[in-house]
């Protein structure tokens, strides 16, 4: 994982949590010199999403591995598709087993949920977004996720985007143009986005220097009333309340995002087998 640091790391941990001071049963029943193949097979209609993780978590305990896909990440799989084969030492193949099916199974849940709301505002121009709702160590591969299931990143964290809520603007004694200019001081070349509740603070917003608007829990009215009133003047996010039922009447309001946060707060499991021999 050269590109994608924060996933190596996510794995190691994963990999020492698991096996902690060794796999017992493994250690006990197989030998030092056994050698195994597998294969990884779709249990449940979605898309993959991680096989180089997958990957990685076996190279990691034993660069002898080959993993070799059958399907690319972003693929729609069917129940009894063969995803991938492997073979290598039995040892890693039953050591890493569980911590590769769970990046695996996770990271395709995430993707396949994606793609079902990239599906869902099909012919409109809304982008689907995730949001910082990500499990504690595994932001990095849960975005990578929603990549291959057709959505795009919204910030990776606090650090790459000024995201203004209510309880800045409070800590800015109320006042929504102060709060932007403290944040144009301390980081000017930092993109801010303003989340706004009423119509009233959107017309303020669109007198301030910033780069967004996410317009919150808002109605379908008021989000078509808030297009109207930008016309194209600064993009617009819609978040709160989105779910696949209300997904495309809210696309059809003419916002430019869509945010939300179940793509990863609410993952489903991909049901993926892995059959060893």
């Amino acid at each position: 994982m050269k590109h994608y640091p924060h996933i190596e790391q996510a794995i190691h941990t994963a990999l020492a949590e698991d096996i902690s001071s060794g796999d017992v049963t493994t250690l006990a029943i197989v030998a030092e010199d056994g050698v195994m193949h597998g294969r990884f097979i779709a249990k449940a209609p979605g898309i993959i999403a991680g096989l180089e993780v997958a990957r990685r978590a076996f190279t990691l305990l034993d660069e002898r591995v080959i993993l070799t896909p059958q399907v690319q990440d972003g693929d729609l799989v069917t129940p009894g598709q063969l995803i991938a084969t492997i073979h290598g030492p039995a040892r890693a193949l039953l050591s890493g087993e569980r911590t590769a099916l769970n990046f695996l199974q996770r990271m395709s849940g995430i993707a396949t949920l994606t793609r079902q709301f990239v599906d869902a505002v099909a012919g409109t121009k809304a982008v689907i977004l995730d949001t910082r709702k990500t499990a504690p160590g595994l932001r990095a591969a849960d975005k990578l996720a929603v990549q291959m299931g057709g959505g795009q990143n919204h910030r990776f964290g606090l650090f790459d985007m000024a995201l203004i809520k209510d309880n800045h603007i409070a800590a800015a004694h109320g006042d929504l143009a102060e709060a932007v200019r403290r944040v144009k001081k301390y980081a000017p070349d930092t993109l801010i986005e303003i989340e706004v509740t009423t119509l009233a603070q959107l017309r303020t917003a669109v007198t301030l220097p910033v780069d967004r608007i996410m317009l919150d829990n808002m109605s379908l009215d008021e989000m078509r009333q808030a297009v109207n009133f930008t016309a194209g003047r600064i993009p617009l996010e819609a978040s709160g309340n989105v779910n696949l039922d209300t997904i495309r009447a809210i696309a059809e309001t003419g916002v430019d995002y869509i945010s939300i946060g179940a793509l990863t707060h609410s993952v489903k499991a991909l049901d993926i087998s892995l059959e060893l021999a």
